[in-house]
């Protein structure tokens, strides 16, 4: 059966919606006061604007990651998370909205708070991890295949004393997604993925000069305001050939994962993924929606288990 949720149901919005999801800490902004209070490194980089709101310089690269460890710090307890500055600095509101709407999800199909998630390209800042162990007990097995940023994910991880509660695998061919990761053994309630978006790091660098350009900062060409390295942010073929792979790699392993899931930054793109994962023998796709301000993006989740043997990994569960 096939469902996509648009303007209805757990996963739909409506007019009022077009926010972070309702379970999201940060749907009413920033207090900036709370947070210099309760991680005091962020006060450096507030200033009261024209209007007179408290806020940061949202083109520095080095007040956004402090913006986002005093986020951690406060409101999901992690006491360290330190990184490479060539590394991907992820804003943490719309990482966490990835977390509720999968944990909405599993929910609905009634797999247990206590779901086991592997997520694809975790990346040195071993974000996911965090925030969905922090947030719904969640165990993770994260991936990578650069080797120096899984030796910072580990150092994060073992500073915040989660070594029980996330593990970390390498990767070793760049062009594979699952296979050289999943075993015939491995159940997961649900695997995740943040896809590099663009295909070269030329075009990378091309949509970073536009969005420094929308923060004033246009001649700073040295300015990365999220950073990211090759692995991160480009893939050859870019964001549609990176998960044409992953879909295939997934029928490869049906009865390993419940729920297959990605975010697409490009509409166009799902379509093509429905088409294929038809093709793929797909037994059910949802499309969620996530807004955040005006950036408009959305999950793809799908999985291969017959109705039976749902309701078999329920009881297994």
């Amino acid at each position: 059966m096939w469902y996509f949720y648009r303007n209805t149901g757990i996963m739909g919005i409506n007019k009022k919606q077009r926010e972070l999801h309702p379970s999201n800490k940060h749907n009413k902004g920033y207090d900036f006061k709370e947070l210099c209070e309760a991680f005091p490194p962020l006060k450096v980089f507030v200033f009261v604007n024209a209007y007179g709101t408290e806020t940061i310089d949202f083109a520095n690269q080095k007040a956004v990651k402090k913006l986002n460890t005093a986020l951690l710090f406060k409101y999901y307890k992690v006491k360290f998370w330190e990184f490479p500055t060539d590394n991907l600095c992820p804003p943490i509101p719309g990482r966490v909205d990835y977390i509720h709407y999968l944990a909405d999800l599993l929910k609905a199909s009634g797999i247990s708070e206590n779901a086991k998630v592997l997520d694809i390209g975790t990346g040195a800042n071993c974000i996911y991890p965090l925030l969905g162990n922090a947030q719904y007990g969640w165990k993770f097995i994260g991936t990578d295949i650069d080797a120096k940023s899984l030796e910072v994910a580990n150092l994060i991880i073992k500073e915040n004393e989660l070594e029980q509660s996330i593990k970390l695998l390498k990767q070793a061919h760049s062009t594979q997604v699952l296979k050289g990761i999943l075993a015939e053994t491995d159940k997961f309630s649900a695997a995740m993925c943040n896809p590099p978006f663009y295909s070269s790091q030329e075009e990378a660098m091309m949509a970073n000069t536009r969005k420094l350009i929308g923060l004033g900062n246009e001649n700073d060409s040295n300015l990365r305001n999220f950073g990211g390295k090759q692995q991160e942010l480009w893939y050859k073929g870019g964001e549609k050939a990176f998960l044409h792979t992953y879909l295939y790699e997934s029928s490869m392993f049906k009865t390993q994962c419940f729920w297959y899931s990605t975010l697409v930054s490009k509409k166009e793109n799902v379509e093509g993924m429905c088409d294929s994962l038809k093709k793929l023998k797909a037994t059910d796709i949802k499309i969620i929606p996530m807004h955040q301000g005006n950036k408009i993006t959305r999950i793809v989740a799908w999985t291969f288990l017959t109705d039976q043997e749902q309701k078999d990994w329920n009881i297994q569960e």
